[in-house]
């Protein structure tokens, strides 16, 4: 079963889409895999403390991206195969590198600078 133990909502960004993303980075991760049970919507509403719908919505985009399969009154599960997990984490990843990029640009710094910085942390 998908784990959301460690979601953690954040302002601005619609709830539905914050789903989506936590289950795609557990793709990306490896944490995720090929039949993995996704809870119910119930479920998942209750321990987020959002509306159904809520979780209805972020289970479609899913579905739609073939990522996930439901069934009427049976158990969701992820449909992943080893090309569409990869091309998950190349999304993400190239999403959030140019984030960053766009931020540390905005801030000024020189690409050396950037590479610097992220060196440093790095460790």
């Amino acid at each position: 079963m998908i784990s959301f133990e460690h979601f953690t909502p954040e302002e601005g960004i619609p709830i539905y889409l914050q789903i989506v993303r936590h289950i795609k980075r557990g793709v990306a991760a490896g944490t995720v895999v090929h039949g993995d049970e996704v809870p119910s919507r119930r479920v998942l509403s209750a321990l987020l403390g959002v509306n159904p719908n809520t979780i209805q919505k972020a289970y479609v985009l899913l579905e739609e991206e073939g990522l996930m399969a439901s069934h009427a009154g049976a158990k969701s599960y992820m449909t992943l195969t080893d090309g569409r997990a990869a091309a998950v984490r190349e999304e993400l990843l190239r999403n959030d590198a140019r984030a960053v990029i766009d931020s540390l640009r905005q801030m000024g710094l020189s690409k050396n600078e950037a590479l610097s910085l992220i060196e440093a942390y790095w460790e």
